[in-house]
């Protein structure tokens, strides 16, 4: 079968390289980079002929590590649907821990992660996949005929209500991003099954692999990740309050803001407090990014074009967005960095407006908190429970409050 599916694929990249070559080649990074970290997943990377669900882009592009495939956009531009690179598939095909003989829906139809899918479950298990758009689902049956995996189940429907007639599943991998997690999603996960779902937190996205115990999900991982926002019931645009032309704070709820004051506030000099927390060069910080979002006074997430850097108006960290606080007129948020003696990075903050100098103060010390407490420890732990938990069954934690659920996040 895999050779067939070599065959049904085949085609010749620019500098003569075949399918084939770029999936091992990309397969052998996806390995360096940690990105795949078990042998099954290995396994179905090395035979699902991904150019197939993007047949009009190059064969490079379609192997490339991180680079998604755009395969639908708006009247605007926007995306609402893409392959995913490979290195996120990867990440999230090792949090859902499939197994052989499982049940399997995933929400969002690439077609390429429902092949590695089908892959991981074996002949004995089922993948269902399915998407509100037309177009995609389409697309999606197209590529999964012609590489040979036929046997998944492509289903268009408005995913807020997930597929019952095939529940429960065992696992539910959502490929896009969702502000709150439906009661149907939970309804149809089997018990001790595993959701990984895209999840915003306060502007912030993260992959988070939830087990599910009885009306309860809690965390198994948590990591970093970006996705097309999902469409139909679902949906929930961020609030955003435009300080200029080129910078903007992002909310996932409502905000009473001074937009008149933080615009005017963002004019003015900041002043800059050094937080003495180091990292290297090649040092993550995505734990210290949630932890500032979970903690942080009134946050938000400042956000920039490269035109405020060049302006100087804003930090360089801004430009791909980075956790504010946020009180009345005043502002504060990480936004230079400097070289210590020993060649490793030293994080600043900015803050602006009166009140902007106490704010950033308080920013450093929160991040001095996470270096002392929790920066070698194991992250943050974030369950979902229904809307109508009562408030002593989550006051151990930030708690957020959806339309569905309260998630509560907190750091052991």
């Amino acid at each position: 079968m895999d050779a067939e599916r070599d065959m049904a694929g085949d085609g010749v990249a620019e500098d003569g390289a075949r399918p084939e070559a770029l999936r091992a080649a990309m397969v052998e990074e996806l390995r360096q980079l940690g990105a795949v970290r078990s042998d099954p997943v290995e396994r179905a990377f090395r035979v699902v002929p991904r150019h197939l669900f993007s047949p009009e882009e190059p064969l490079m592009k379609a192997y490339g590590v991180n680079r998604s495939v755009v395969v639908k956009r708006d009247d605007d531009g926007m995306a609402l649907s893409t392959v995913s690179a490979p290195s996120m598939q990867a990440d999230m095909l090792e949090q859902t821990e499939v197994r052989p003989g499982m049940r399997v829906l995933e929400i969002g139809s690439g077609g390429v992660n429902a092949a590695m899918l089908a892959e991981l479950v074996g002949s004995e298990g089922h993948v269902t996949t399915v998407d509100i758009d037309a177009d995609v689902t389409e697309r999606a049956r197209r590529g999964l005929a012609e590489s040979g995996y036929d046997q998944v189940r492509v289903v268009r429907a408005d995913a807020e209500h997930g597929v019952a007639d095939q529940a429960p599943y065992d696992r539910i991998l959502v490929t896009v991003g969702v502000w709150d997690i439906p009661p149907a999603w939970l309804d149809q996960l089997a018990e001790g099954g595993r959701l990984i779902v895209p999840l915003r937190l306060r502007g912030v996205m993260r992959s988070i692999a939830l087990e599910r115990a009885g009306d309860r999900l809690t965390s198994r991982s948590v990591h970093p990740c970006g996705f097309v926002p999902v469409q139909g019931m679902g949906a929930r645009e961020e609030h955003v309050a435009l300080l200029d032309e080129d910078v903007a704070l992002r909310f996932d709820e409502q905000q009473h803001l001074d937009t008149a004051g933080l615009s005017e506030a963002l004019t003015t000099p900041p002043e800059q407090r050094w937080s003495g927390i180091t990292v290297g060069s090649q040092e993550m910080i995505d734990d210290l990014t949630l932890w500032l979002t979970t903690t942080l006074p009134g946050c938000g997430m400042l956000t920039a074009k490269q035109a405020a850097v060049d302006r100087g108006l804003v930090g360089r960290p801004a430009r791909r967005g980075v956790p504010a606080a946020v009180d009345g007129n005043s502002f504060a948020y990480r936004a230079t960095v400097r070289t210590t003696e020993d060649e490793r990075i030293e994080f600043g903050v900015y803050g602006h407006g009166p009140r902007g100098g106490e704010l950033a103060e308080q920013h450093v010390d929160l991040m001095r908190q996470w270096d002392r407490q929790h920066r070698h420890g194991p992250g943050a732990v974030i369950e979902v429970r229904p809307a109508h938990t009562p408030d002593e069954r989550v006051n151990h934690g930030l708690v957020l409050d959806r339309n569905h659920t309260r998630v509560v996040i907190f750091w052991p």
